[in-house]
């Protein structure tokens, strides 16, 4: 059954037709309406024997009805029908692209034009002022547009586009550097995951003899990237640099200078030697490995097993407007995350390749099908010697994925304020109702009940009616230590690189 509530989606007056036979029928009507007239029969003169003897003069011969056709499913009560969406050139976008791609937006009576964006500043803001009617975002951006970190307008999410994705690379220079000052790593197939312990002599020796930070790319600032990158520095002691209320470059105390750079542009700053390494989404690691100009030394799912990475945000104020037609564009993703991540019984991504080749298209991710394919398919290059099987590098519906959970927002709010974007020590429950604000759960189960009602969804892959929306205590991070996110305080306060939080915080 579908969950009450204020927005309870009505089904469409015209839907459970079936097409061919209806436009055959009314062909017919008309054909007796237009008999009648020309006869000179008004329609107060009409009898049934008028009726008889004009049906015997139309020829039916050619009505045709597809008795084994499916009848279609109920629509909701559609708001908004024409829709346009914004996305980033990289493969996360992959469950948007496969919706429209697929036909899963017309299933819901949905027209959807999806386009390409230069930027993330420029994605969220096309959002926020209605240009968008959504976007392919980082999970970051709701977050920091809600709470207020640049631009400040309320963003929800109901869904989560993927988890993993990521990964780190350096130049070629860096890495025969990191080599010398670790000679495992000269294997063929160095022991994963490489930690950042062995470029830590090289970004001390870069600041004394250049006077300023060694510099490194991320994508935005509230990216994933951004966090992904300063954990992985900050677990070997290197200090990624704080935000502070009067600067919010997050340069004080940096060993290390992130700066931002658009994605897809990664690789050619890399080789211009504007930065040394980066942090990226797919394909723009694999790039460097085919291009010959970088290594990546190590991915997200080694930084954080499982972790959370795109989300599809739309304005709260929108979300409101339109609720139907939010919980109709939700539907559609979940069949999309569900194909993409269709196993055959070995285990094996049977739609990927497909997949691949779709976003290859110039007016998707627009780079070589083979580059994307390779991460996409479960398998990642980190030197032409060193090709690792990682079918969840790419992960979009499976371990539910797609699911919005509180503990994912409350996880990036606590690297918020770990390296200052947040100024001031909050309690407990603050994050708790941050993420409420922001997370939509609701919808997501609202949408896959209605999926499961359709015979498109199985219960069992949606989380259980009793899930609080808190995934379950993990250690599996790279400097092993622990994340509950009912204790967002004490997970700050473990760390030794950033700022701190009164602990009587932790109890409010």
């Amino acid at each position: 059954m579908v969950s009450s509530s204020p927005h309870t989606p009505q089904p469409s007056p015209t839907s459970g037709l079936l097409q061919k036979g209806l436009a055959s029928l009314f062909a017919t009507c008309v054909a007796l309406v237009a008999f009648l007239i020309v006869g000179g029969c008004s329609s107060n003169d009409i009898t049934l024997a008028d009726l008889e003897a004009a049906a015997a003069k139309v020829d039916v011969s050619s009505i045709e009805i597809d008795a084994d056709a499916e009848v279609p499913d109920a629509l909701l009560d559609l708001e908004k029908t024409n829709l346009k969406f914004g996305f980033i050139k990289l493969t996360d976008c992959a469950p948007i692209v496969i919706a429209k791609e697929k036909g899963f937006f017309d299933d819901e009576g949905l027209s959807v034009e999806v386009e390409a964006q230069s930027n993330w500043k420029v994605l969220l803001d096309r959002v926020i002022d209605g240009q968008l009617d959504g976007a392919h975002m980082l999970a970051g951006q709701p977050i920091g547009a809600t709470i207020g970190f640049g631009t400040k307008s309320p963003i929800v999410t109901a869904y989560s586009l993927d988890y993993n994705g990521n990964g780190i690379t350096v130049s070629n220079d860096v890495w025969a550097q990191m080599q010398e000052n670790d000679p495992k790593l000269k294997s063929e197939t160095p022991e994963h995951p490489i930690t950042a312990d062995s470029l830590k002599p090289i970004v001390a020796d870069y600041k004394t003899e250049q006077n300023k930070p060694f510099p490194m790319g991320m994508v935005f600032p509230v990216s994933t990237h951004n966090y992904e990158i300063r954990y992985w520095l900050a677990a070997a002691g290197i200090h990624p640099g704080l935000y502070t209320a009067e600067d919010v470059t997050g340069v004080k105390d940096a060993d290390v200078q992130l700066s931002v750079t658009p994605s897809p542009q990664m690789p050619q700053t890399l080789e211009a030697g504007i930065i040394h390494g980066y942090c990226v989404g797919e394909p723009w690691n694999q790039k460097a490995v085919v291009t010959g100009i970088g290594v990546p030394v190590t991915t997200n799912y080694d930084i954080w097993k499982n972790n959370p990475e795109k989300v599809f945000g739309v304005a709260e104020a929108w979300a409101e407007k339109n609720p139907n037609t939010h919980l109709a564009v939700v539907k559609a993703l979940i069949r999309a995350g569900k194909w993409l991540d269709e196993t055959d019984d070995s285990g094996k991504l049977v739609n990927r390749d497909e997949a691949a080749e779709i976003l290859s298209n110039k007016d998707y991710v627009g780079a070589e099908v083979e580059v994307i394919r390779k991460s996409m398919t479960g398998t990642f290059v980190f030197q032409k010697t060193d090709v690792r099987e990682m079918p969840d590098f790419n992960v979009f519906f499976k371990h539910n994925a797609s699911y919005p959970h509180y503990s994912d927002c409350i996880w990036f709010l606590t690297q918020m304020r770990r390296w200052g974007q947040i100024t001031e020590s909050k309690p407990a429950s603050w994050y708790a109702e941050t993420a409420k604000q922001i997370y939509k759960p609701a919808i997501y189960r609202q949408a896959a009940e209605l999926l499961i009602s359709e015979g498109k969804l199985d219960p069992s892959e949606m989380p259980g009616p009793d899930y609080d929306g808190y995934r379950a205590v993990s250690s599996e991070f790279i400097d092993g230590k622990t994340y509950d996110a009912k204790d967002p305080v004490g997970y700050i306060n473990s760390f030794e690189i950033g700022y701190k939080d009164d602990a009587d915080m932790a109890k409010k």
